[in-house]
């Protein structure tokens, strides 16, 4: 039986490196680029299956590019792509550069590395795309840009799937909508927030049905429905609370 491979484009965050930990030890081999592999490289070395580091620098499309066809030479081909790319840089005043920042990372990065993940697929036959997506894309937010680049890549991920349902190809791509874990935790929300292993396993879970969309805790599914229903009087005046804090 032939051993299944995949590279994750985006491994630095804990999720990610949870989902690695989790698909080294069913045997997949991976191959990782991340924006600082030396960070990363005595950790790998304790993984239970070869795992190879690659720099990325995903602020520049061509170079991201060079880099993913690289690595998949280096592979000889893979059964997965896995994107877990993205800033979100708020600050009140929306500064430009910020703003910036994150279109340029979140939207011509991440488009950069589909639209190539998608060709090498097409060329070799057969493959799956999956994406670490976010259920901040189902409306605007204060966050003005990650809002907006999360609605962008939920729709680039369904043209590829639609594109590659029109050419008849053996593709999957499926569209990770991760729910606001970080302000979850930050709230100290039990019914929202969950642990890692949970996350990264159901992620890895979806992608193994080779789903189209899967929401991430399930629970966060309700969370997106209301999002798109509440009128956007209610909607922007929305916030959690901490514990303690008065109404």
């Amino acid at each position: 039986m032939t051993q299944a491979k995949a590279i994750i484009v985006g491994a630095s965050s804990q999720l990610s490196q949870e989902i690695v930990r989790q698909l080294s030890q069913q045997g997949v081999l991976l191959h990782l680029l991340v924006a600082d592999p030396e960070n990363l490289t005595e950790w790998v070395q304790q993984l239970p299956t070869p795992v190879t580091l690659e720099k990325l620098a995903l602020d520049n499309a061509d170079a991201a590019i060079a880099t993913l066809k690289q690595a998949w030479q280096q592979m000889d081909g893979v059964d997965l792509i896995l994107v877990n790319t993205g800033v979100n840089l708020y600050h009140p005043s929306l500064p430009w550069a910020a703003e910036q920042q994150m279109i340029t990372i979140n939207v011509q990065g991440f488009a950069a590395i589909c639209n190539t993940a998608f060709a090498l697929f097409k060329q070799q036959g057969y493959g799956h795309l999956g994406a670490i997506n976010s259920i901040a894309g189902q409306r605007g937010g204060s966050s003005v840009a990650y809002h907006a680049s999360k609605a962008f890549a939920a729709n680039y991920l369904q043209g590829l799937s639609m594109h590659a349902q029109r050419l008849k190809l053996p593709l999957t791509i499926t569209d990770i909508q991760l729910g606001l874990l970080d302000k979850a935790a930050m709230h100290q929300s039990r019914l929202w927030s969950a642990p890692l292993p949970t996350v990264a396993g159901q992620i890895i879970k979806a992608l193994n049905k080779g789903k189209r969309r899967a929401y991430v805790t399930k629970r966060w599914m309700l969370m997106a429905w209301l999002s798109n229903i509440l009128p956007e009087y209610i909607y922007n005046t929305r916030r959690w609370k901490k514990k303690g804090e008065s109404k």
